[in-house]
């Protein structure tokens, strides 16, 4: 099957897809991204853990399925699913919290129709009304991930992830909550999101931990600062979601005065009128970079967050097929030395202006260091 180069901007018609062996299942048969004629660059693949499924290095986050960043329609979002099927992606991140389950039901959807060709997650753990809380008691949990098997037309899910610690529960009764879960064969590993490395470390004695989800990218890197290195030596992968800043990082320039009413973007310190425009004179800056390399700055965004470690694996988030193609292009593009201290000189460490979360959104992630 041929397709237009979507990695080099060649408009060569390159080879891309193969038959291969599904990774999920040993008696499927599925079309898997292979080779490019001009970059001859296999998919990456990244483990989801120790002994756990090996994934593509780029995934999909579907939490826009559920309008966090403007109206959207369903069969939008499962055409972003059909083409990311296409394009070999085989990880799929949503939770309960993207639309109070409508993300999951969208992602059931799909993947009911296509058996054994994702590796699906999905969390629990945050509870936004009647004010936002946490909650990681067993009752709870059991009954979340009832609701997701459901809503995700399975019987047993990938990865479930605790989205939010809660401090009244010690991480170690939390974890064996999990655990039970695994044991009953409902859930196939366990993962943690927004948590310290100590936290990890804690839990892990308990029972392994296949993922931590935190943000992580050119203008987030606090994960840098321990719990890359923690993720490295318990063989659990880093999950790194938001790696083009929330569509910061666009060949486009970003206007925040069209955010939507409900977009999250609204009350982010960083797309304020007093910091936004601080961050996009650096984005241009690395924009003119990525172009000069005839690369789009999304994907080399994605491409940054993949060379730091071999433990991380990418899930950047869109409701467009067309968006999806840009940001795939990652697994094309390889980060030496050379051009990662290239584009540190552009965005060190430190260098985004705002913080990170406004003092709502920030109730949950566990600060370190």
């Amino acid at each position: 099957m041929n397709r237009i180069c979507l990695r080099h901007r060649c408009g060569a018609l390159c080879v891309l897809f193969a038959e291969a062996t599904d990774p999920f299942s040993t008696s499927m048969r599925i079309f898997l991204p292979k080779v490019c004629a001009v970059g001859l660059r296999i998919v990456q693949q990244r483990q989801s853990g120790k002994n756990g499924s090996t994934v593509g290095a780029v995934g999909l986050g579907c939490m826009s399925f559920a309008k966090f960043y403007g109206p959207t329609q369903r069969d939008t979002s499962l055409e972003t699913l059909q083409r990311a099927m296409e394009l070999g992606v085989t990880h799929l991140d949503t939770a309960i919290a993207y639309g109070d389950g409508y993300s999951e039901d969208v992602v059931g959807e799909f993947t009911a129709a296509h058996p054994g060709r994702f590796h699906v997650a999905t969390k629990c753990g945050i509870i936004p009304q009647p004010t936002r809380h946490f909650n990681n008691k067993r009752d709870y949990v059991r009954s979340a991930v009832e609701g997701s098997l459901e809503r995700l037309r399975t019987n047993r899910i990938d990865l479930f992830y605790l989205h939010r610690r809660d401090p009244e529960v010690p991480i170690e009764t939390a974890m064996e909550t999990m655990a039970e879960l695994v044991d009953e064969g409902l859930i196939a590993s366990i993962g943690l999101s927004e948590v310290a490395p100590s936290t990890l470390e804690r839990a892990s004695k308990v029972h392994h931990v296949a993922a931590v989800q935190s943000e992580y990218s050119l203008w987030t890197r606090l994960p840098e600062l321990g719990l890359i290195h923690a993720c490295e030596r318990l063989g659990t992968a880093l999950v790194a979601f938001s790696p083009v800043g929330r569509g910061v990082f666009s060949d486009d320039d970003l206007d925040p005065a069209t955010f939507g009413q409900f977009d999250f973007r609204r009350h982010n310190p960083r797309f304020s009128d007093e910091h936004f425009p601080a961050n996009a004179v650096k984005v241009v800056e690395l924009r003119a970079w990525c172009q000069e390399r005839d690369w789009n700055i999304a994907a080399v965004a994605v491409a940054w967050g993949l060379a730091r470690s071999p433990a991380i694996i990418s899930i950047p988030g869109t409701r467009s097929a067309t968006h999806l193609e840009q940001l795939v292009a990652a697994d094309g593009i390889h980060l030496g030395p050379a051009e990662l201290g290239e584009i540190d000189a552009i965005m060190p460490a430190g260098w985004a202006h705002g913080a990170r979360y406004s003092e709502a959104q920030n109730v949950g992630p566990e600060q370190y260091c």
